[in-house]
C-alpha cells in the first residue's frame, strides 16, 4: 500500500469528481491540525496549503478534538465533555469543553491519570479513540462517566462544518505539535563543521 502522501491527492481528486465541482468552487480548504501522528498531520497540512495557494483560497485548520467534541455538543450542549486521543506510552491528547462546547482546558499532552482528575470535576463524558483507555483506569470508587464513546476519528462532516464556521482565515495553518518526534538524527552521522 502506497503511504499517507501517495494515496491522498488521488483521494481528493476522486471525491471533488465525484461531487461534481471544481476546487475553485470552494470557499475554503478545511483540514485537521492535530494533535495527532506527525506524518499524518504534516501531509494532510501540506496538501490543504497546497490546494489553498493554487486556488487562492484560505486554508483553515481545525483541531482534532474540537472536531471529535462537535458532535457531541450538537446533541447535548449542556453537559462537560473530555476529548481524548490516545498517545501512546500511558498518555493521551486531551481537550475538556465544558457548557456550549467553550474550552476549559486547552489542547495538551497529559498522563491517563491527569485525564481522569480533569474529567472527574463534574459529570464529564468522554469521547476519543482514547476513551476506553480513560474508562478502564477509572477508579472503582468515583461515579462512572455518563457517556464513554471510542470514536475513532473526527466526523470529515464536522471538520467541513467547523471550519466553515471559523473567521479566522488569514493565520497560517500549521500543525498542532503536543510533544516531541520519537524520530532524531543520529549523533555519529553529523560531519563536523569546518
Amino acid at each position: 500500500m502506497r503511504g499517507h502522501a501517495e494515496a491522498l491527492m488521488p483521494l481528493i481528486a476522486r471525491v471533488m469528481s465525484a461531487a461534481d465541482i471544481e476546487f475553485t468552487d470552494l470557499d475554503r480548504i478545511a483540514v485537521t491540525v492535530g494533535p495527532g501522528s506527525f506524518t499524518g498531520l504534516r501531509v494532510g497540512v501540506a496538501a490543504a496549503r497546497g490546494i489553498a495557494l493554487a486556488t487562492g483560497k484560505p486554508a483553515v485548520g481545525v483541531t482534532t478534538l474540537a472536531a471529535l467534541a462537535a458532535p457531541f455538543f450538537e446533541a447535548d450542549e449542556m453537559s462537560a465533555l473530555l476529548a481524548v486521543v490516545d498517545a501512546r506510552h500511558e498518555q493521551v491528547y486531551m481537550q475538556l469543553f465544558g457548557l456550549g462546547g467553550r474550552s476549559l482546558i486547552a489542547p495538551r499532552l497529559v498522563s491517563i491519570r491527569e485525564a481522569i482528575r480533569a474529567a472527574m470535576a463534574s459529570p464529564t463524558r468522554i469521547v476519543g479513540n482514547a476513551a476506553k483507555l480513560i474508562e478502564d483506569a477509572w477508579p472503582d470508587n468515583e461515579r462512572r462517566p455518563p457517556l464513554v464513546s471510542a470514536v475513532r476519528a473526527p466526523d470529515i462532516a464536522w471538520v467541513a462544518r467547523l471550519g466553515a464556521a471559523t473567521n479566522d482565515l488569514t493565520s497560517r495553518v500549521k500543525p498542532l505539535y503536543l510533544r516531541e518526534a520519537d524520530a532524531h538524527p543520529q549523533e555519529s552521522g553529523i560531519l563536523p563543521r569546518q
